[in-house]
């Protein structure tokens, strides 16, 4: 079956910040670029229920036609226009309702032209309807890699029980949202279940955000961003980790390990309580010190993946927002507690440089390489995926290091290609914190990356307790 939709506008606009830097990363990790699908199940809410699959169109109608991201495509720059056009731009240039137009195509994953973002206002979304596991049926939607040309960036499933609805299951082309975005049309989507409308204005769309970084206010934000950049390119090491000096790699060569651990978990939260920082500050800071330590480097460097959700007018928006930042840690500041005390400025300094034009950066790249007489790029990546911050000082030491034995390890992924050497995701799973370290083994070979993760967890536990005596004030 299929949804029909009618937006109220159609447009083209070049890429924003947030879709160029993912769309980069996309070209990168082709023909893997699946590694950045992902998706999101509801269970129809009691009082939404019975749903049948006709109100549940109904709905996700309503939910399309708001958020103007879920129906938009990528295509070629109008003829005569670079990529950036900045005020020269055709914004609110009509497409028509098939979403063509005479210059589009060229989106393909491996194209070299970079192309625009083009939100067509009229069409339909094809929906699979299916018996049994939602979780299986989110895989399976999300396991190849999307048309982004000629296809929605949103797949749709709805599992069924008879004739009734009873699990929503929405798969997201990363150029259309991120994890909070995602995590936004989720709960416009209950909302929609429940009450029949989102209250509130409607959010800002690519194309108003594209509009906005083209402006003048928005170039003085980047520019405060590209400072930032600038600086520490001129001292940070050229990159983390250098490819191995024996040549050895995987077939394929880039893994993941996923670390689940309870004590690991228990440790992060006191430590945050205590020394007054959020979570992933301790994170971000214990896993820079760690890299540090395994490469020799004095600079601990990492590049956090940033909502950039600050703005106000952005909070509730369906897009993708999320870049880089630059953390640099001096690991010479003594121990974990100094680090800590160093993180939090570092972490705040990073934030600010995530909301930055990525034209920007590969300027900076460039010069910092010419200068330098090397290429400048970290490929060190962290990411925290999770939602909320729970900090907590009162596990004592003997339940933290008895935790310990629950940890498991497992290797869920390997893959041809990624545009990183060094990925750090962490989430919260059931059975305590996730951390899962995709790396290329070219640069750090499977007995490394499952070395680095528990020697992340010993650590962290260490900190809690030896470093970490008493609740400040």
């Amino acid at each position: 079956m299929d949804i029909r939709f009618s937006g109220s506008r159609s447009g083209m606009a070049p890429l924003t910040w947030g879709q160029r830097a993912i769309w980069d990363t996309i070209r990168k990790t082709a023909p893997d670029d699946h590694y950045f699908n992902f998706g999101r199940v509801l269970a129809v809410p009691r009082r939404a229920r019975p749903l049948t699959v006709a109100g549940a169109a109904e709905v996700l109608r309503t939910l399309v036609e708001r958020h103007e991201s879920l129906r938009t495509r990528l295509g070629e720059a109008p003829h005569g226009n670079a990529a950036h056009a900045g005020g020269t731009t055709p914004y609110g240039k009509a497409v028509n309702a098939s979403g063509t137009t005479p210059r589009e195509g060229g989106s393909r994953a491996n194209d070299g032209a970079e192309p625009w973002q083009v939100l067509i206002a009229d069409g339909s979304i094809p929906v699979t309807v299916s018996e049994g596991d939602p979780e299986r049926l989110r895989d399976a939607l999300a396991k190849t890699a999307f048309d982004y040309g000629g296809e929605w960036p949103l797949r749709i499933g709805l599992v069924v029980d008879r004739d009734e609805v009873t699990h929503i299951v929405l798969v997201f082309c990363h150029l259309a949202a991120d994890g909070l975005g995602a995590e936004v049309a989720i709960t416009d989507l209950r909302l929609l279940l429940l009450r029949g409308s989102v209250p509130g204005p409607t959010p800002p769309s690519p194309l108003e955000l594209a509009r906005w970084q083209g402006s003048q206010h928005g170039l003085k934000v980047a520019a405060v961003a590209a400072e930032h950049w600038a600086s520490e390119y001129r001292r940070i090491p050229p990159t983390v980790f250098e490819r191995r000096t024996d040549g050895a790699a995987e077939d394929p060569p880039i893994w993941r390990a996923h670390l689940v651990s309870r004590a690991m978990d228990l440790a992060v939260r006191r430590i945050a309580a205590v020394r007054g920082a959020a979570t992933s500050t301790v994170l971000l800071a214990a896993a820079s010190a760690l890299a540090g330590r395994v490469t020799g480097h004095d600079l601990g460097v990492m590049l956090p993946i940033v909502s950039n959700r600050f703005r106000g007018d952005t909070v509730n928006a369906v897009t993708t927002l999320s870049q880089e930042g630059l953390f640099v840690l001096d690991l010479r500041e003594g121990g974990f507690t100094e680090l800590l005390r160093a993180a939090k400025p570092a972490a705040l300094r990073a934030y600010r440089s995530a909301y930055h034009d990525p034209d920007d950066r590969d300027r900076l790249t460039e010069r910092a390489g010419r200068e330098r007489g090397v290429r400048i790029h970290p490929y060190c990546c962290f990411n925290d995926m999770r939602f909320t911050d729970r900090v907590d000082a009162s596990p004592d030491e003997r339940s933290v290091r008895r935790a310990l034995d629950e940890t498991t390890l497992t290797w869920p992924l390997s893959q041809e290609r990624l545009n990183c050497r060094f990925c750090l995701h962490v989430t919260d799973e059931p059975g305590g914190l996730g951390v899962s370290l995709t790396a290329d083994t070219g640069c750090l070979s499977r007995p490394a990356m499952e070395r680095y993760l528990l020697d992340l967890e010993s650590l962290l536990v260490e900190a809690a307790f030896r470093e970490v005596l008493e609740p400040v004030g």
